[in-house]
């Protein structure tokens, strides 16, 4: 299976477990920036990978009246910003090829979300910067369905190919996480991440219907069992703070329980490698 580099790391099979997270959506430069240290820091004595992530637009949101983020020029100084001081590669999301090609220019890892997972001319766009893609697999797809994705970034020139399990589809606002699936995406060549903090979430199903629940309790769980199916990252929306989160608080991790959940994890990967 072949290796992604990203940074001064390659992420795939027989490497160490590496892990992208960070607050869901950017609240400003400072937060940012402490949440990167914090995370950074947590990740080194435990010699773990880091990416950092957070959105400079949330663009999928229950609610037209919900924070969405500081848009995507304010956004991208912030992550260079965060980049060059918390010395940690960066990853955000994009949602059209125009966005793409800019954000490449600030950013490590270009991230699919997964609603956006089929748009043809995203993908190109995105895998034409040349950047590293981290593709979430749609709640609405099945696991070898990610092939025909893979084969758009391909041929499109790009093989830096991050491909990630966030559950599916379960009735009305419920995910399931089939941990097979896993096993299905390596098949494909690429190192696969769990997104532990999405697949716990209940989509649209919020208190008052205006954004999305989820339960952060059951986040070690599906961390556990997708590192133990065979993933080679984890992935979470890390907060300080959750249950005051403008997007995504109910299935983020609480910052200060970090630690122990990834050296849980990463003493998982160390005895499947």
């Amino acid at each position: 299976m072949p290796r992604v580099r990203i940074g001064s790391f390659e992420a795939g099979a027989g490497r160490p477990l590496f892990f992208i997270g960070g607050p869901d959506v950017l609240e400003g430069g400072a937060h940012a920036l402490r949440h990167a240290r914090a995370i950074a820091q947590i990740c080194r004595d435990l010699r773990v990978h880091y990416i950092f992530k957070s959105s400079y637009d949330k663009a999928n949101r229950t609610s037209g009246d919900s924070y969405r983020g500081p848009g995507l020029r304010a956004g991208l100084k912030i992550l260079k910003d965060v980049a060059a001081k918390a010395d940690v590669p960066v990853l955000t999301d994009v949602h059209s090829p125009e966005e793409a090609r800019a954000a490449a220019r600030a950013v490590d890892v270009l991230q699919i979300p997964a609603f956006l997972s089929r748009q043809t001319d995203l993908i190109v766009a995105a895998a034409k910067t040349g950047r590293a893609l981290h593709i979430k697999k749609g709640q609405f797809l099945a696991p070898w369905d990610m092939k025909q994705v893979v084969a758009k970034a391909e041929r499109a020139g790009n093989r830096k190919l991050l491909l990630a399990e966030r559950g599916s589809s379960f009735g009305y606002n419920n995910l399931v996480v089939d941990m097979r699936s896993i096993a299905v995406m390596k098949s494909l060549g690429y190192p696969v991440v769990m997104d532990a903090g999405h697949g716990v979430q209940s989509p649209g199903g919020g208190p008052n219907g205006k954004a999305s629940g989820g339960d952060r309790s059951m986040i070690p769980v599906l961390a556990r069992a997708g590192v133990a199916a065979g993933a080679d990252g984890l992935f979470l929306e890390v907060h300080e703070d959750p249950d005051r989160a403008p997007c995504d608080g109910p299935n983020s991790l609480k910052l200060s329980d970090l630690e122990r959940l990834l050296r849980s994890v990463v003493a998982i990967r160390s005895a499947i490698n």
